[in-house]
Formats: C-alpha cells, structure tokens, sequence
C-alpha cells in the first residue's frame, strides 16, 4: 500500500455520504453550527451560490447574500462536521462556473433566472 492509497483512504472517511445536489446560481440554505463559548447552536446562511470549487473531501462553496444592504459572502467546506445540512430553495440557470459578476451588481440586476425541472 502506498501513501496515495492511504490519503485516498483517509480522505474517504473524512467525506459525508448525503450531499445536496446543487450547482453554481442555485440559493441555497447552509445550516451552520456555531460555538458560543460552552453553548452550540445552528445558524441558517441564505444566498446564491458563487463558486464550487475543488475536489474530494477538499472541496468548498463561497454563498453571497445581502444582510442590511450589505453583501456577504462566506465560503464553506462542503464535508465539514460544521455545516449541518444545506437545502435547495431555488434552481438558478446560469452559463459560467462562476458567479464573481455578481458582486458589482445590486437590486434586480443581481437577480439570476430560475431553472425549471
């Protein structure tokens, strides 16, 4: 056995076995848990996806969203034990693989198409 086969393996059990099927434009709510001292709660972050990027138990999501006027983007790893569940709210029908456009862009301009299924 070598090294590679043994990262594979690790790599492996570090990763989730449900993932929400979702794409780049799609909004999307991550369920976050958030450590406040001794205390543990969940914290719902709603936005659209910017980017998807890597790959295996590396892989991580940047969701934007405006909180009092003000854009947000946040980027998780999408196997970490701290991101509860992630939930579809809409499909979006977009070109590219990433969505950096949107940040200049505010209102209705920053809206993106829904998808039908």
């Amino acid at each position: 056995m070598n090294a590679t086969e043994i990262i594979k393996g690790i790599e492996q059990e570090q990763m989730k076995k449900e993932v929400a099927d979702f794409r780049v434009g799609d909004t999307i709510k991550v369920y976050g848990k958030i450590k406040e001292g001794n205390r543990e709660r969940i914290q719902v972050f709603e936005g659209i996806v910017l980017k998807r990027q890597g790959g295996s138990n590396r892989e991580t999501f940047t969701v934007r969203k405006f909180s009092n006027g003000v854009g947000v983007e946040k980027t998780w790893p999408l196997h970490s034990p701290n991101v509860e569940k992630i939930e579809v709210v809409r499909y979006g029908k977009v070109r590219r693989a990433k969505l950096f456009y949107l940040r200049d862009r505010v209102g209705k301009r920053a809206k993106v198409k829904e998808r039908v299924r």
